[in-house]
């Protein structure tokens, strides 16, 4: 049987209790889960001489391989453009990204370097899936070294209409080098049009069938593959964590009170200074609920060496200060504001406990905060969801939860009062209706509906042509031979 390849720019090493739990290493482990594989990519550590041969663990029938970076790569493809130009772009924040084309550059060699490590791991069967903004120019790396194996990719984040796209420079050779894969899969139905009619610009034409464009006598296809979480999972770590001795004196800290809860890495695309103004305005408008509520924002640092974050971090500290110094008196603060990592099982039982969850951010691929605090809520009692529309998750959940516009401060106080103040029969109908979508659409269907559109069980890995299921179907376009290539002078 082909084996499976994960690549993807961080990889969750095993621990001794197993490989962890978070973010994209559960993505992961659904796909190599009884299948077995190889899981590729950056070791995490910085070298000055890094070895010319990934390094390989085994673990329960998964092979992880992984490579060192010298700091002048991580400078230039992570730090640089990876997360100062990229990130930003596609998150629809032009003027944040910070161009240098020694960054490309960087990014560029970087993504060559981990090319040249997977040709001495990969099989002529080998089905690749690669993983996010960080590697959009592999597959036509492994293609110009002659590798015709079935390749997919999955954005995890969002792609922005192709009038943002064309503002990265040099964009043909980042964004539109997704053309070199077998599939592309985006979170959202409006993410994978962005990239179709980015497509169009470049002179791309859709087939008769509306299904496959031609690149050089390839085909591309591109797909609609919302990630889940592992559903039934989660929500017994949140009944097992509710009665641990933790949680249960967090529950008593809160006096009674209402709980409001937010849990956002510390990012400008999650919208925590607007949700703050949100709150002194619910504050400010409802004194009825003084005393009544308390909101507790959970915001680990992030790329602390970036100094637009260490400005962010400041920003909101300042602000959750002035809200305490408005409102608190010397027997209720309103804003717990926590610059800190718990634990999944912690948080599991801090989203239990909460009556409202705060899930909004300006921009977001998925959003797993929000399908985790559903999956974590008691059935007969359960907290409301309070999420933007411009979370990928409001497309699946937008029939249980409270969907707002992180941009209007004064409509998202009103919803506020309004979850706080929900009935419990309509507060079990909308939980009962999200529940029914996280069950049917968890992580597991998620790597299974993807790996079956990259290679449908119907057909032998090194075919050609493919027909994805009909969930997954989606037009794509044509485009003329060669296109996506370089116009970067080799060693710029």
């Amino acid at each position: 049987m082909s084996r499976i390849v994960v690549v993807s720019n961080r990889v969750a090493l095993p621990q001794k209790s197993g490989a962890p739990a978070g973010g994209l290493a559960v993505a992961v482990n659904a796909a190599l889960k009884d299948r077995g594989g190889i899981w590729f990519g950056w070791s995490g550590r910085i070298a000055p001489d890094p070895s010319d041969t990934p390094q390989e663990t085994k673990h329960a029938g998964v092979t992880y391989a992984v490579v060192d970076l010298t700091n002048e790569d991580y400078q230039e493809y992570y730090n640089g453009f990876a997360n100062r130009v990229l990130w930003p772009v596609l998150h629809y924040r032009v003027d944040l990204s910070e161009f240098y084309r020694s960054d490309l550059s960087g990014y560029i060699r970087v993504n060559r370097m981990f090319a040249d490590h997977l040709e001495k791991i990969i099989r002529p069967d080998d089905i690749l899936w690669i993983h996010d903004y960080h590697m959009m120019p592999l597959a036509k790396y492994l293609r110009e070294r002659g590798h015709n194996n079935r390749i997919g990719f999955f954005l995890h984040i969002p792609m922005p209409p192709a009038d943002i796209i064309q503002a990265l420079p040099q964009h043909a050779d980042t964004v539109g080098a997704l053309a070199h894969y077998d599939l592309v899969g985006f979170q959202t139905e409006g993410d994978r049009e962005n990239f179709a009619r980015y497509l169009e610009t470049r002179g791309g034409q859709t087939t008769p069938d509306g299904n496959g464009c031609d690149i050089g006598g390839r085909r591309v296809r591109l797909g609609t593959f919302p990630v889940g979480i592992e559903t039934g999972a989660f929500a017994r770590r949140a009944r097992h964590a509710s009665r641990t001795r933790f949680v249960k004196a967090f529950d008593e800290s809160l006096s009674g009170r209402k709980l409001i809860i937010g849990v956002d890495r510390l990012d400008y695309s999650k919208g925590i200074p607007n949700r703050l103004d949100a709150y002194d305005q619910f504050l400010r408008t409802q004194p009825d609920w003084h005393d009544r509520v308390t909101f507790v924002q959970i915001t680990p640092k992030s790329r602390t060496d970036v100094p637009e974050y260490q400005d962010m971090d400041r920003s909101v500290s300042h602000r959750a200060g002035q809200i305490n110094g408005a409102y608190s008196d010397v027997s209720w603060t309103p804003l717990r504001y926590v610059n800190r990592t718990y634990s999944r099982s912690a948080l599991a039982g801090f989203y239990r406990r909460a009556d409202v969850a705060l899930v909004t951010p300006l921009r977001d691929g998925m959003n797993l905060v929000a399908k985790e605090f559903v999956a974590a809520q008691d059935p007969a009692d359960p907290g409301v969801l309070l999420l933007s529309q411009f979370a990928g998750a409001a497309s699946e959940l937008g029939n249980g939860a409270l969907i707002v516009n992180p941009h209007d401060t004064e409509g998202v106080a009103v919803t506020l009062r309004r979850a706080l103040e929900m009935p419990l029969a309509e507060r079990r109908e909308r939980h009962r209706r999200m529940m029914r979508v996280l069950e049917e659409h968890d992580i597991n269907r998620w790597a299974e509906d993807y790996l079956a559109a990259l290679v449908p069980d119907s057909q032998q890995p090194g075919r050609r042509d493919i027909a994805l299921p009909r969930a997954a179907m989606r037009s794509v376009v044509r485009l003329p031979v060669g296109w996506g290539s370089s116009a970067l002078p080799r060693g710029a």
